[in-house]
């Protein structure tokens, strides 16, 4: 008997999984070629303008305060270099400075200086035992005394001038006397803007 040609086998139909019992597809079966294929998906949601103005104010939130964080590290760090030949610490010398002008009491120091009162009274009570700051009365308050510098504290203040004249002689050339002016006066307009915003509200969670 002449050999005859293997039978070929049926095609299979689309999605059918090999031994599957009826060729029913299963939610795991290739999905569907042609023009169920090729249907398009939903289409995403476009942002509109708004969301797009809201993110664009966070994003500038997020570089000002990581920009005024780094600030504040790179001013402790360099106030801790100038203040350390005259003996003082970065805070010890913020608290005198606070009150060279005049006397004040530790909350309006603390206020002035932005930083919390428990720490202002730390640093203001470390002065006045090494001698280098005194509680006055106050005529204003009898409980809440004021805090002046004695004359050892204003001579190791006087011995961080030349460093200081050196650190803001450079700032100048760096930005240039008018950028000098604006950088200021921007840190301080942000300073009041923050001051006078009203609290947060609730955000619920």
């Amino acid at each position: 008997m002449p050999d005859q040609p293997a039978p070929r086998p049926a095609p299979r139909p689309t999605g059918q999984i090999t031994g599957r019992a009826g060729g029913q597809p299963s939610a795991t079966d290739p999905a569907p070629s042609g023009a169920a294929a090729s249907a398009p998906s939903a289409p995403s949601r476009a942002k509109g303008p708004r969301e797009d103005s809201l993110r664009a104010r966070q994003d500038l939130l997020s570089r000002t305060a990581l920009g005024v964080f780094r600030l504040n590290g790179q001013f402790l760090s360099v106030s801790e270099e100038l203040a350390r030949p005259a003996g003082l610490t970065a805070a010890w010398w913020q608290v005198i400075g606070a009150v060279l002008r005049e006397p004040l009491p530790v909350a309006a120091i603390a206020r002035a200086m932005g930083i919390t009162r428990q720490s202002v009274q730390r640093i203001a009570d470390l002065l006045a035992a090494k001698g280098l700051a005194e509680y006055v009365p106050n005529p204003a308050h009898r409980r809440a005394k004021l805090l002046r510098p004695t004359e050892a504290g204003r001579a190791a203040v006087a011995r961080i001038g030349p460093g200081h004249a050196a650190l803001a002689t450079r700032l100048a050339e760096a930005l240039g006397e008018d950028g000098f002016a604006e950088t200021v006066r921007v840190l301080e307009r942000l300073s009041a803007a923050l001051d006078t915003l009203p609290p947060s509200p609730d955000v619920p969670a």
